[in-house]
């Protein structure tokens, strides 16, 4: 059975949110679940005990303004680091967080390690379209600066994600540039698209950041720093047109009696766009699973992000990164 720990005290809502929607995952999924934290805290939180449930004892946390490799040398005794030591040791098959991102690359670098062949991990989001069909965006903040290759080994990654976990058939990758021709961004996004236009991927050319919602590729492939960005655009809009949706319907009796009718519709739309219903994000390219909830994420989120965890343990994903990675090598290799 697939076993997988869990920082209990990550995130702003932490530990009571962790701490239920842990219970819930192994509930829902059938998974062992161990909480890291300090004891006395997770256990009067459990309330009734649970057989798929257990802690793991770790009295320090890492907050989201430390200096990252610092932390993770320094506190050996903190969630993050006694999580990944589960990972690494084989008590678990992957560790889901939702502190701090910092925390969590640089534990995945020097504890758990890279796959073979890869430069830079990518944290990676599932994003609704307008199609009902979400798609895979990396790197959303793991890397703010890049080379060109590091670009070409995300769209690998998230090439090999898209198809065998979401199960996309030859997922079409998208570079994210300022326009749609071959000649358009800046050096780093010109070089990639050099690169990737002589790779093996399904290469859809590059992307403008409006036309990803409509289909144009099923993994948009960017800089961490052009990714955060953008995600974080893509919250904010999303809760300011909820605000004034919500503004406008409620302004006289005739715009409230149309909101009645249209409230489940706009449920289901709120839904889409939840990202707790997306789980975590995983860091591709870690060789051991790793999977970042949002810092904000209610017990919904953790529930869904261990669900994740669940999916990424059981596509063995890294073997299938390090397996692509080969035959990528070795095809350029015979292309030169």
């Amino acid at each position: 059975m697939t076993t997988i720990a869990v920082d209990a005290m990550g995130g702003d809502n932490a530990p009571r949110a962790v701490v239920q929607g842990a219970v819930r995952a192994a509930s829902d999924f059938g998974a062992n679940v161990i909480l890291v934290g300090p004891e006395g805290t997770i256990r009067g939180l459990l309330g009734r005990a649970t057989d798929r449930v257990s802690i793991a004892c770790a009295n320090e946390t890492i907050g989201f303004d430390e200096p990252p490799v610092q932390a993770i040398r320094k506190k050996k005794d903190s969630t993050t680091v006694v999580g990944m030591q589960l990972v690494k040791e084989g008590k678990a098959d992957a560790f889901v967080s939702a502190g701090s991102t910092g925390a969590l690359l640089a534990g995945g670098l020097i504890i758990l390690g890279r796959i073979k062949g890869i430069d830079r991990p990518a944290l990676s989001v599932i994003i609704p379209g307008l199609s009902g069909k979400p798609f895979l965006m990396l790197d959303v903040g793991a890397n703010t600066d890049v080379r060109p290759q590091n670009l070409v080994e995300f769209a690998l990654m998230g090439r090999v994600y898209s198809e065998r976990v979401l199960g996309v058939t030859n997922p079409r990758v998208g570079l994210i540039n300022i326009g749609s021709e071959e000649s358009k961004g800046n050096e780093l996004t010109k070089q990639a698209y050099g690169l990737l236009k002589q790779s093996a991927i399904n290469f859809a050319g590059n992307v403008e950041a409006r036309d990803v919602f409509a289909g144009a590729c099923d993994v948009a492939v960017c800089d961490g720093f052009v990714g955060n960005v953008l995600l974080k655009n893509i919250e904010g809009l999303a809760r300011a047109i909820f605000a004034m949706i919500k503004e406008e319907v409620s302004r006289d009796l005739r715009s409230k009696a149309g909101a009645l009718i249209l409230k489940p519709y706009l449920k289901k739309v709120a839904a889409r766009m939840d990202y707790s219903e997306y789980g975590g994000a995983p860091l591709l390219g870690l060789a051991l699973p790793c999977i970042k909830c949002h810092g904000s994420s209610g017990s919904d989120a953790i529930r869904n992000g261990i669900g994740t965890a669940l999916r990424f343990v059981e596509s063995k994903a890294q073997d299938l990164i390090g397996e692509a990675l080969t035959q990528e090598t070795n095809s350029s290799g015979e292309r030169n």
